[in-house]
């Protein structure tokens, strides 16, 4: 067991579930606990810890209100939400919808603010880029940038490149980002005009629409909007490598003109590259330097894009092997666990030394 600045300490946690089986818990610091075997608890406001780590989607009404020194708050802060324009209606709106679904002790009438005033709170926070950072940094000394954690879906990957009468993609994520393909569905379907194409998508079979609460929405009804012939899958980490090294590219469809998706990390495409399958993605800054530090031109901006560089892929089985290769060699160079574990050691170095 590896000794830490954590051991002999009480720590506390704000998860995403209280189960810890949402991927933020096991991904992120859950993760981070698990291998370095650091206890901790479920933190409560009203109990004493030395150090409180807390969720993106934490009660940060309550928690900023603590004083300063103790507990030590670090705040994983995960998601774009300050790119986001002041008065934004969604944003505007977060804090009720948090407060309607229970998310929330209190109503937070100005929800931005309050993620503002955690940060100025926070002892270090932690995010999943480096544009974020740079905003952080305006509220908070200690920012530190922290991806996920991927080794759930084991070591395999793609080995046969071949692509047979059917062209078949694949994408995984959480449904409410499947407003992406909007951009992107009707290049879908002029390849699809082209040459029989199967999109698979390892998602949630349905979803809350409003605060992960209200307005239940079959994802394969949405789904069919996309394309005719696509299927959906109940996400698990045991069926997602499978369903991925059987398919002949991976899609990351993003809506640009959204901060918030514009604003995303490489998470997804590091997920694919790690499984060896050749990715396309939107333009976005994380995506378009991640692809560039790994020697790769598969950016979309328009839907132009989308479909020329979906034909270079589907008929270039060098470029589909070459560009599996290079995403492997990029994950296992610069996104070794030990890597991982290092940052987040540092994250509670800077608090607690």
């Amino acid at each position: 067991m590896t000794t830490t600045v954590l051991d002999g300490i009480r720590v506390g946690y704000v998860p995403y579930s209280p189960t810890l089986d949402e991927p933020g818990d096991r991904r992120r610091f859950g993760f981070y606990a698990e291998r370095r075997g650091v206890p901790f608890e479920i933190a409560r406001p009203d109990e004493d810890y030395d150090v409180v780590v807390l969720c993106a989607t934490a009660d940060i009404g309550t928690w900023r209100r603590r004083p300063p020194g103790r507990p030590k708050l670090v705040y994983d802060l995960i998601d774009s939400y300050l790119a986001l324009p002041r008065f934004d209606p969604t944003s505007l709106l977060r804090g009720a919808a948090k407060f309607a679904a229970r998310q929330t002790q209190s109503l937070v009438l100005d929800y931005r603010k309050a993620i503002e005033d955690m940060c100025r709170r926070a002892d270090a926070v932690v995010c999943s880029t480096e544009e974020q950072r740079a905003q952080i940094l305006a509220l908070c000394d200690e920012v530190h940038v922290i991806l996920d954690a991927h080794t759930e879906l084991g070591g395999g990957h793609k080995t046969d490149f071949a692509i047979g009468d059917t062209v078949h993609l694949v994408w995984e994520g959480l449904p409410y980002t499947l407003t992406g393909f909007g951009g992107i569905a009707e290049a879908l379907r002029e390849l699809a005009s082209e040459r029989p194409v199967a999109l698979h998508l390892v998602t949630d079979l349905s979803f809350a629409k409003y605060a992960r609460r209200f307005g239940h929405v079959s994802t394969e009804t949405m789904a069919r909007r996309i394309l005719p012939s696509t299927y959906v899958y109940q996400w698990n980490h045991h069926l997602l490598p499978r369903i991925v090294t059987g398919c002949d590219v991976a899609v990351i469809p993003l809506d640009l003109s959204d901060p918030l998706a514009r604003g995303k990390p490489e998470n997804k495409l590091l997920i694919f590259w790690r499984l060896g399958l050749p990715t396309i993605t939107s333009a976005t800054p994380a995506y378009r330097r991640t692809m560039q530090g790994c020697g790769l031109d598969l950016t979309c901006t328009t839907a132009q894009d989308w479909i020329a560089t979906l034909r270079r892929v589907i008929v270039d089985e060098d470029l589909r092997q070459s560009a599996s290769r290079l995403g492997r060699n990029y994950v296992d160079a610069h996104h070794s666990v030990d890597g991982l574990l290092a940052r987040w050691d540092h994250v509670f170095e800077s608090v607690l030394q």
